[in-house]
């Protein structure tokens, strides 16, 4: 049985100024550590909630959009998204640190070591967005609009989390420990890597607009001139359809690179990733001591003493930012989940989590604030996962239809 909730706008708009008001409320707590960095936690993934859901922002709905239908604008909106997150990071770490240096990294970012466990991981953080039919960052939000497989899949991403842990130490022996650990500006200066990756984006987006303008011009009436809606209009646009591909590469790129001038850079695996490791630990499922891991920048899983971090502040506010955009555009729709639910989101769930956990991230963590920041990490773990999409929507249109051809 399905479910639609009905929500005004206004009513959205009342909410989400409730959680804010919420969080200024708990940065007044008495012994409450980090309360000002705990609100802007809160009300910046609030607002990235709100994007990524009125957007649709899904790594793996944009890939699958090209790769099968050869419509670019969603994976437009990710290149979008890195080149406005790599320029901000660039003025940031630039004031930070104003002289990269070989060996030296700037605290906190994202920029992990580049081996063939990397690709592994990519290769099967892919395989989950495939088969769970999402990123972890778009199963976060889709629980606000009441999806059924992500439950499952948040789940079985803890599953994916502890293999991750027991596979750590001898991988970390055999690859990890003598990988290399790229960061572009200490070898090619600030400058040299801003253009390196601006002009490898652009010619990412150069190849993926081939023949997109052509179609957009026929679609269009000759010499039609778009009328300018009143504010009512606009208001009402907010919370009807889904807002445009640019808008949410835009606000993501931003918000992204916003977000490290008062806390670390985004991810959204770390709580999970803790907690997991956390509770496995305590039943003597994985080792103690997890060889250099906590050693490495990137989606943190130390075992945390309190709830209240910022990136479990984060989460909390992205669902509730999305649970405010999908019911005031009525796309809150829950159902009772099937037996085919639950072994997508927990089967695909496991090949997510195992892929952040040896990646030290998920595509928001490894790519989006790995890339940003000029990592070599976040450009090769975006590869993989990109490639074992393809590769997986090919295996999953040939299963579907009985098998290859036969001349």
């Amino acid at each position: 049985m399905t479910y639609k909730i009905n929500f005004s706008g206004a009513g959205a708009l009342a909410s989400l100024a409730a959680l804010v008001a919420l969080g200024w409320a708990a940065q007044a707590v008495q012994g409450l550590p980090g309360g000002r960095t705990l609100v802007f936690a809160l009300v910046t993934g609030a607002v990235l909630g709100l994007v990524l859901q009125r957007s649709r922002f899904c790594f793996y709905c944009h890939a699958r959009d090209w790769f099968e239908d050869r419509n670019p604008r969603g994976l437009l909106a990710i290149v979008l998204a890195l080149a406005v997150g790599v320029v901000g990071y660039t003025v940031v770490l630039g004031s930070w640190l104003p002289v990269p240096q070989p060996g030296k990294l700037p605290p906190d970012m994202h920029i992990g070591p580049v081996s063939w466990v990397l690709v592994a991981a990519g290769l099967s953080f892919g395989t989950g967005m495939v088969v769970s039919g999402s990123c972890i960052s778009a199963h976060w939000y889709r629980l606000a609009e009441g999806a059924t497989v992500s439950p499952f899949a948040l789940a079985g991403s803890a599953l994916g989390f502890i293999l991750g842990f027991k596979t750590w130490n001898p991988l970390y022996s055999q690859s990890v420990a003598d990988a290399p650990v790229v960061w572009l500006p200490a070898h090619l200066g600030y400058g040299g890597a801003l253009l390196v990756q601006l002009v490898g984006l652009a010619l990412v987006a150069a190849w993926l607009w081939r023949g997109f303008a052509q179609e957009a011009a026929a679609s269009s009436a000759p010499g039609a001139v778009p009328a300018v809606p009143g504010l009512r209009a606009v208001w009402r646009n907010l919370w009807t359809g889904r807002w445009h591909y640019w808008v949410g590469g835009l606000v993501v790129g931003l918000i992204g690179a916003f977000a490290i001038v008062r806390m670390r850079p985004l991810g959204v695996t770390a709580t999970l990733g803790s907690a997991a490791r956390q509770w496995a630990q305590g039943q003597g499922w994985i080792p103690d001591r997890l060889d250099g891991l906590d050693g490495f920048a990137g989606c943190a899983t130390v075992p945390q003493a309190t709830w209240f971090t910022p990136n479990a502040v984060l989460l909390v506010g992205l669902v509730a930012g999305a649970f405010v955009a999908a019911t005031a555009s009525r796309q809150f729709v829950p159902r009772w989940p099937t037996w085919r639910d639950a072994v997508r989101g927990l089967s695909g769930g496991v090949f997510l989590g195992w892929g952040a956990m040896t990646g030290l991230g998920c595509t928001v963590g490894t790519l989006l604030s790995g890339g940003m920041a000029g990592a070599l990490s976040g450009w090769v773990f975006g590869l993989s996962v990109f490639f074992a999409v393809w590769a997986g929507l090919q295996i999953k249109r040939l299963w579907l239809s009985g098998g290859p051809q036969q001349r």
